[in-house]
């Protein structure tokens, strides 16, 4: 990855911020975006202090037209794209028969749209310069679970749309891997929106005994430099997906009460 241009969206935190150190440490330049100018130049400071060659864009995930700046400044900048990390996005915690449907389409846009516009604008580049496209999908691309039907159909979309890609466009040299991690230790769940479209402000979980942002990068890095397809973070997401395959009813259940244990569980009032 040395001398390589690689796009990361949402980078200004979690995993997206943990795959711009790590590529950077590579010796990767990264472009990164993000929709708040202030987070971005806290992070444009701290990839200066560990000597990473890196460019920031204000930029929404959501927006088409951001999507296509994004790339023409970077190309304009560097001449290049290698690899596209489509990481932006975002969470949310309701039950569907309170949420908003204004919420819904809101985590779609995000979660969907804006890697559907990503990938459009880059891929002419990355075609070019046989690159990678890395899409971040979730646990919840294979396994859907209660209290999270918008984001659960937003990364099953994401996966259905790589998957076609991928069948498209491998033949020509590029490299598509989508990932999907476990429960991560990042802010996605405090910012994650509630059924009104504010944020729920508190993890539901212990955020410690989660797998880390960084553990998280450098596994998809690994994955990068292989040209794996897939890649299945923790061992609880593994064996989710496994048993979903095989015993989809009896996860049904497994599911429910596991989610109905979280602090502050929204299925709790139904029960």
């Amino acid at each position: 990855m040395k001398n390589k241009v690689v796009i990361i969206t949402g980078a200004t935190s979690g995993i997206g911020k943990a795959c711009a150190f790590q590529y950077g440490a590579k010796g990767s330049t990264v472009v990164i975006t993000g929709r708040d100018q202030e987070k971005l130049n806290t992070l444009s400071d701290e990839l200066t202090a560990s000597n990473i060659a890196h460019h920031t864009i204000l930029a929404e995930a959501s927006s088409e037209s951001d999507s296509e700046k994004m790339v023409k400044e970077t190309v304009t900048k560097f001449g290049r794209i290698d690899t596209l990390v489509a990481n932006a996005g975002i969470g949310m915690r309701a039950l569907f028969e309170d949420m908003d449907l204004s919420v819904f389409l809101k985590v779609m846009d995000v979660n969907f749209n804006g890697i559907v516009y990503a990938t459009k604008y880059a891929l002419p580049h990355i075609l070019e310069s046989t690159g990678s496209i890395i899409g971040i999908s979730s646990i919840n691309g294979h396994r859907g679970t209660p209290a999270r039907t918008a984001y659960t159909a937003s990364k099953y979309a994401m996966e259905g749309f790589y998957e076609a890609l991928r069948t498209e466009v491998f033949k020509r040299g590029v490299h598509v891997l989508v990932v999907s991690p476990g429960f991560t230790n990042s802010n996605i769940r405090n910012i994650a929106l509630s059924a009104d479209g504010t944020s729920q402000g508190e993890s539901p979980k212990d955020e410690t005994k989660l797998m880390s942002s960084e553990a998280v990068a450098a596994a998809i890095y690994k994955a990068h430099k292989k040209r794996k397809r897939d890649l299945v973070l923790t061992m609880q997401g593994k064996v989710a997906v496994f048993l979903n395959k095989w015993i989809p009813g009896i996860l049904d259940n497994v599911t429910y009460n596991m989610m109905l244990k979280e602090s502050d569980s929204p299925m709790k009032s139904k029960i």
